[in-house]
């Protein structure tokens, strides 16, 4: 990423990886890492950032994956996020990861790090998030990016707690 880009993130680490299918069908994972955050240098809601990179906003909501964690089966709520930028679409779903917890809401996530801060003296916390094209000219490409997208997170969660401190 740029160094502009990076400086007004604030994040202390990140990763922005392509992955692709041998169909040809990618997924993007980004996930910035905080090692610590205080007023006017927190995590940034991918709902401010897109649309302040052209992208428009089509629909949001929210989104229960079954996945997988070393202790066991774990639903997790995800925020999912449709956005369109002239004639590419792409299905976003994102969520804030710390400590062990994974939290769809920006307000509860706000809540826990004000939280963690008293209880634990820790600010730390990621905002993972997974980008899929959704292919045009097909009736229900937004569901076959949904069914991908999912399918990547299942795959991806379950190794995130090696790199993020719980």
């Amino acid at each position: 990423m740029e160094s502009k880009v990076l400086a007004i993130l604030g994040v202390d680490d990140y990763l922005n990886r392509a992955y692709y299918r041998a169909d040809r069908s990618a997924a993007g994972l980004y996930i910035g890492y905080y090692k610590g955050q205080r007023q006017g240098d927190s995590i940034h809601s991918p709902q401010n950032c897109l649309p302040g990179s052209g992208w428009e906003p089509l629909a949001k909501g929210a989104l229960t994956i079954a996945a997988s964690t070393p202790s066991g089966a774990q639903n997790i709520s995800v925020n999912r996020y449709l956005i369109q930028k002239g004639l590419d679409r792409q299905l976003v779903l994102y969520w804030y990861q710390s400590h062990g917890r994974v939290v769809a809401s920006e307000y509860w996530s706000k809540f826990f790090l004000i939280r963690d801060a008293v209880r634990l003296n820790r600010t730390d916390a990621a905002l993972v998030r997974v980008i899929v094209p959704i292919p045009s000219g097909v009736d229900d490409g937004e569901s076959r990016a949904e069914r991908q997208a999912v399918d990547f997170v299942k795959a991806v969660f379950p190794q995130l707690p090696k790199y993020l401190p719980s």
